[in-house]
């Protein structure tokens, strides 16, 4: 039997970013969905602020929020730049994944800068991810460039900002190994 280190490092060494364009048709139930956001909960958080919100976007409410980020992009984009393609992608991605979760924080500026509520984000998001690998849904955080934009359409307030895009889906993607570099080469030990 394994141990909780082992099983712990099992599952972060093995997380990846499951792109949509791998997802299944088969939908993430709404209680895996609040499993995953219920770990988000337990992440850090100075003075506890708590500062993660998340909106939860599924069936046409997805569709919709991929129509107004296409919108945005389209919106936000120099004529001379804009990609047909892209626009496309962003429509496709909304359409092949179960859900977008929105990464938004509360910022809590009479008690802790926004770096530090960043950070309980990340860390919020991490634990989503790490859930999600252990219940074999594919994740990845998502940040392009219209998120200041949904502002409005997300309904946030003024201490509000979003942060990214979290899709999720069921996937088959076989396990793959992590490019990284050796811990060593980026550590340095002082001990007197």
């Amino acid at each position: 039997m394994k141990t909780d280190i082992e099983i712990l490092t099992d599952i972060i060494q093995r997380r990846r970013s499951i792109f949509p364009v791998s997802y299944t048709k088969e939908e993430v139930p709404h209680a895996l969905i609040r499993q995953i956001l219920e770990s988000a909960n337990y992440a850090p958080t100075h003075k506890l602020t708590q500062p993660w919100r998340f909106i939860v976007f599924r069936n046409e409410g997805k569709v919709k929020l991929g129509q107004e980020l296409a919108r945005l992009y389209r919106m936000g984009t120099p004529i001379q730049l804009f990609l047909q393609k892209k626009y496309d992608s962003i429509l496709e991605k909304a359409e092949q994944a179960s859900c977008i979760i929105t990464l938004n924080l509360k910022l809590h500026a009479d008690k802790v800068p926004e770096w530090e509520e960043l950070a309980s984000l990340a860390c919020a998001v991490q634990n989503m991810a790490l859930t999600a690998e252990a219940l074999n849904v594919g994740a990845y955080w998502s940040s392009p460039g219209m998120l200041a934009d949904l502002k409005d359409y997300l309904n946030l307030d003024e201490q509000e900002k979003c942060y990214g895009l979290f899709y999720m889906g069921h996937h088959n993607e076989p396990p793959r190994k992590a490019m990284r570099e050796s811990i060593e080469e980026k550590i340095k030990w002082v001990e007197s």
